[in-house]
């Protein structure tokens, strides 16, 4: 839609030409549309006009006295720090238009003697002014996009921050209400506990420290948590070593805590049931890409469970691995291996390209 004087207010016009009588014709038809024109004759009175403020736009006649227009665009710079250029030219050639535009003209008119040459000129002001001005508003709304996405960014970070911090200081409550704590079973119950806080706290840990807020790393977070997992219950079982090795992958955030609380479940029972003597065992934690899934095991070479029979415990930890294998969309397969435990933890994982788009 062309630029509307009457909706957007008068706009002040610089004409650059040396033809005198042209001049004021031009700004008798600018005065017409309730335009204002200042009228200079060679390009360093431009110059120096436009560098005084106040002018909205500029019509450029290509042959001036000793130079053309051409040598006050080089002159110029380039667009959005000046006002918009309309070139001027009495020659029908296509080509001096072209070259215009590509030295930085925003729009060309070609002059002749007819009185439709004004109208074509205000018109081509107007439109150039315009055209400037909604690529300032549209560079404006996608810089506060910019801004309002990196505040939102950041918060998000620092909401991540506290929430692990806060969980970690959890944690550490329980692990001291463990040490006060006499008997066995009460014990084993907070050390869980506190196990789940850590699965939980490690994904908030994981997002504030990652460029990308709403996904997970796993290999590195996975890592993490078995480590402290294993820590956790070295008092208990010294002989049982934990060897871990995943493949590189991401997954959403929500994701990220359900595949977490299951690991911190099998890695817990595995230290606790697989190895009933104090000579203890490996347990080995890794992931696959297997098919477009991603196949997450722990797996031991203890006693064995196939998953089926009664449940060593208070029966929680299987609740909650029940809970969480539906959160995740996932499928707990314990697999047959000719010694110990193997399961398996097998989703989609397709969904982390998702995040790449934001």
């Amino acid at each position: 839609m062309p630029f509307s004087a009457e909706l957007n207010g008068p706009i002040s016009v610089l004409y650059v030409e040396d033809d005198e009588a042209l001049a004021a014709l031009v700004r008798k038809a600018l005065k017409r549309r309730g335009h204002s024109m200042t009228h200079v004759t060679n390009s360093a009175d431009a110059l120096a006009r436009i560098a005084e403020g106040g002018i909205d736009v500029v019509a450029l006649d290509h042959t001036l006295q000793g130079e053309t227009g051409m040598d006050m665009l080089e002159k110029l710079g380039p667009r959005g720090g000046r006002p918009p250029v309309v070139f001027v030219t009495g020659s029908m050639d296509a080509r001096l238009a072209v070259e215009a535009l590509k030295h930085g003209a925003d729009d060309y008119v070609i002059k002749d003697i007819s009185g439709e040459f004004y109208d074509l000129l205000i018109a081509a002001l107007e439109q150039a002014l315009e055209r400037a001005r909604l690529k300032r508003l549209r560079a404006e709304s996608e810089r506060a996009i910019r801004e309002a996405r990196d505040r939102a960014e950041a918060l998000l970070a620092e909401v991540n921050h506290r929430v692990a911090n806060s969980l970690a200081l959890v944690g550490s409550m329980v692990r001291m209400q463990a040490s006060m704590i006499v008997d066995p079973a009460a014990q084993h119950a907070l050390q869980e506990t506190q196990n789940r806080i850590a699965a939980v706290a490690g994904v908030h840990r994981h997002l504030y420290s990652s460029a990308h807020v709403n996904r997970v790393e796993i290999a590195d977070y996975l890592e993490h948590l078995v480590k402290e997992i294993g820590a956790s219950m070295s008092g208990d079982r010294s002989g049982i070593s934990i060897e871990t090795s995943f493949v590189p992958g991401a997954v959403k955030t929500d994701k990220a805590v359900a595949l977490g609380v299951m690991v911190s479940e099998l890695v817990t029972n595995a230290c606790k049931y697989a190895y009933p003597t104090d000579a203890g065992g490996p347990v080995r934690v890794y992931s696959r890409d297997d098919d477009g899934k991603l196949r997450v095991v722990v797996e031991d070479e203890g006693v064995g469970w196939t998953g089926v029979g009664s449940i060593k415990g208070t029966g929680l930890g299987s609740k909650i691995l029940k809970a969480m294998t539906r959160t995740l969309d996932a499928q707990l397969v314990y697999e047959p291996t000719e010694s110990g435990t193997r399961v398996a933890i097998v989703f989609d994982a397709g969904e982390q390209d998702d995040a790449d788009e934001s």
